[in-house]
């Protein structure tokens, strides 16, 4: 274990996403959420493809074991990235960072309900306070429907955002369950491959021609997102999941800095109180997890010896 490389990989991953959102905000005014999707996944298959044979792992990555679960996992993973793409046109980027953080607690809920995980009264404590902070994030969202066109359409996009959020947790439950049976590198590569040929699927609603400088985006979005994926998965061979994740949340002081300097986009005090409550309650969790994991391996260390 190399937990700085680890803690490294992780923040040049989340600067990359955050970079990525910054590029689909930018051209979201002219350009569909579908279609940004498609440029999202396209492009970052040169980047993974070449990953996988640097590693040795392209003959792995391009197999699968069940292929239908890459295809819903692809599905359900497509919804969710179109959502926050579509969300990214009507809502400031530190607000979008916000909802999305809503994502990691409703893991912990489909755990329990899909994967018959315990969940105990620390969890779900850490659950309801996480969900009091996203419902504080929407609160000023959700009261002005049937407003003016600009904030209802605000209010839809905070709604959409957080549906991604439900299906951007729905994957990771399927992510949970493939990794019995698939490789890592395999769920990376498919799920650009169907995400890909899903985003396709919304050329008939009516894709825009970019310009010069929005094709240059869109394509650098690919590339930087296939970058960040990378750097994710590396930082967890460097470094345990509970040690890295909490740097997760490093995302919104980026957010916060490119969305006043790039969009001229100031967080409300409540959109920070929420979100302050939010990642209160996903480090909680976290902090939860990596004890259970503790108790666990210890667990298993004192069973190998009686054994």
């Amino acid at each position: 274990m190399q937990p700085l490389r680890g803690i490294a990989y992780k923040l040049i991953a989340v600067i990359c996403f955050i970079v990525m959102q910054s590029l689909v905000k930018w051209v979201s005014t002219d350009i569909p959420a579908g279609e940004a999707v498609f440029f999202r996944s396209f492009f970052a298959l040169p980047i993974i493809i070449g990953w996988l044979a640097v590693r040795g792992d392209l003959k792995t990555g391009l197999k699968a074991a069940n292929p239908m679960a890459h295809v819903w996992r692809g599905f359900i993973g497509t919804c969710a990235m179109g959502s926050m793409f579509a969300g990214l046109a009507f809502l400031p980027l530190p607000e979008v960072t916000a909802l999305t953080y809503a994502m990691p607690l409703l893991v912990v809920v489909f755990a329990a309900m899909f994967l018959d995980e315990r969940v105990g009264v620390f969890r779900i404590s850490a659950v309801v306070l996480g969900l009091v902070g996203v419902l504080i994030v929407l609160a000023p969202r959700v009261t002005s429907l049937g407003g003016d066109t600009v904030k209802t359409m605000e209010a839809v996009g905070a709604i959409i955002v957080l549906l991604g959020a439900v299906c951007g947790a729905l994957a990771q439950i399927f992510i949970r369950k493939m990794v019995q049976t698939e490789e890592v590198s395999a769920i990376v590569f498919w799920f650009s491959c169907t995400s890909t040929v899903l985003a396709l699927c919304t050329l008939p609603f009516g894709w825009a021609m970019p310009s010069g400088p929005q094709l240059i985006a869109l394509v650098i979005s690919g590339l930087i997102g296939g970058t960040g994926q990378i750097f994710l998965t590396s930082s967890y061979r460097f470094a345990d999941a509970s040690l890295v994740a909490p740097f997760d949340y490093a995302s919104m002081l980026f957010a916060i800095l490119i969305g006043y300097f790039i969009f001229m986009e100031v967080p409300t005090g409540q959109m920070l109180f929420g979100a302050a409550l939010i990642i209160l309650a996903g480090l909680a969790i976290i902090l939860r997890e990596r004890q259970l994991g503790i108790r666990r391996e210890k667990a298993r260390q004192a069973k190998n010896l009686h054994s």
